[in-house]
């Protein structure tokens, strides 16, 4: 039978470069995934295209099959919209990161990757008086989102997070003209924010603890919010999202993707992977397109810890096991982008793709990794091309031309 749903895996940041001449995914025990392979047609994506390092967004974006070049106007809106917050036209929003400043000087970007910061949400949004409508919202870890509304507002702003630590955090700068109302609104909430932060309870505890207070907020990623069509309209697909990472939730609900919470899915390494797989397999009883991100790999790039990175493949494959079997879906597994350990950060390498499932051509490829895939039968291709080559496979394709 022809397929008529699909199950797009993202292993987030799971492709690399070899370390003592092999890949964490290469290392890893994944029986299941190699499976996949087995059964399946396999190749090699650039997401954005060859040589450019993707963000996370403007990969997904790709992926989707919207162009990142038209869609794409920062990540700040998306971190807004995973987080929660009601986004709007003519909204400014950004990225954030709780972070620890001492004698003027950040020294820990992600503030001992703390975790539960509700309580310095609360604080920052009774304690910091703008003179404007303002909603900042913790995310995940160390992640949160600020979203400004008012009028004349713009993202022609420089970054308060200098990106390395050991230096002092930026003052936030007018581009253009039009941006030089928005530049004061955010060194007045940096500033006000280091107040409230600094006296805040649980930074003291945490200092008396030995650990990084999270006593300073880090801005980036500022961004208007895009019109994107929906999802269901650009491909008559029923959709949903099953994530934990404030990013991709937001990418999923501005495409009008119906996101599916996960209890115990943190966007790490100690994410419960099982809870995720069942409510994707769930999922596909009632959605014809279920998304499912899994992003532990691509923090353990970040940090540079190869084993980690090699284990927790190895847990994502063992959670794929409990995946059902049936001939009405087309599975495909997949990466936005490459975090090789040894960069420690996104990179232009392409990404190992599958796609298995009834009606494609099976190529002879039997492992999944970079190497392996990129002699499989997709070839090279870009992220743009996926969603054309799914929905051809589900009997959807628009022909051109007579």
């Amino acid at each position: 039978m022809t397929p008529q749903k699909i199950l797009l895996i993202i292993l987030d940041g799971a492709s690399d470069r070899p370390v003592d001449g092999a890949t964490p995914l290469q290392s890893a025990k994944k029986s299941n995934l190699d499976a996949l392979a087995k059964n399946g047609i396999c190749g090699i994506m650039d997401t954005i295209s060859p040589g450019v390092p993707p963000g996370s967004a403007t990969a997904h974006l790709a992926i989707f099959g919207y162009d990142p070049y038209k869609y794409y106007t920062g990540r700040g809106p998306f971190e807004a919209a995973g987080v929660g917050l009601e986004v709007r036209k003519g909204d400014v929003a950004f990225r954030c990161n709780f972070a620890t400043a001492r004698d003027g000087k950040i020294v820990d970007r992600r503030a001992g990757r703390i975790r539960d910061t509700k309580e310095l949400e609360k604080a920052v949004n009774e304690g910091v008086d703008l003179g404007i409508e303002f909603q900042f919202r913790a995310g995940t870890a160390h992640r949160g989102a600020l979203l400004l509304r008012a009028p004349g507002l713009s993202s022609d702003v420089t970054p308060t997070d200098p990106n390395k630590e050991g230096v002092p955090a930026g003052r936030t700068k007018a581009t253009s003209k039009k941006g030089e109302k928005t530049a004061r609104i955010m060194n007045d909430f940096t500033a006000q924010v280091a107040k409230v932060l600094d006296k805040h309870p649980i930074n003291k505890k945490r200092a008396s603890e030995g650990k990084s207070p999270a006593n300073i907020l880090l801005l980036r990623g500022a961004g208007v919010v895009p019109h994107i069509p929906p999802f269901e309209e650009k491909y008559g697909l029923r959709s949903a999202a099953v994530a934990a990472a404030g990013l991709i939730i937001g990418i999923a609900r501005i495409c009008r993707m119906n996101f599916i919470p996960t209890e115990g899915a943190t966007g790490g390494l100690d994410s419960n992977l099982d809870n995720k797989i069942k409510n994707a397999s769930d999922a596909l009883d009632k959605y014809d397109f279920v998304m499912l991100n899994i992003k532990g790999a691509d923090e353990a790039g970040h940090d540079g810890d190869f084993k980690a990175k090699t284990e927790f493949i190895g847990k994502i494959d063992d959670a794929l096991g409990r995946l059902p079997r049936r001939e009405d879906i087309l599975t495909v597994v997949t990466a936005d982008h490459s975090t090789p350990v040894s960069v420690k950060n996104h990179s232009g390498d392409p990404v190992p793709l599958i796609i298995s499932g009834n009606g494609v051509r099976v190529d002879g490829v039997e492992k999944y990794d970079e190497i392996n895939c990129a002699r499989g039968g997709l070839n090279r291709l870009r992220g743009m091309d996926l969603m054309p080559i799914l929905m051809d496979l589900l009997g959807k394709g628009k022909k051109f031309g007579e």
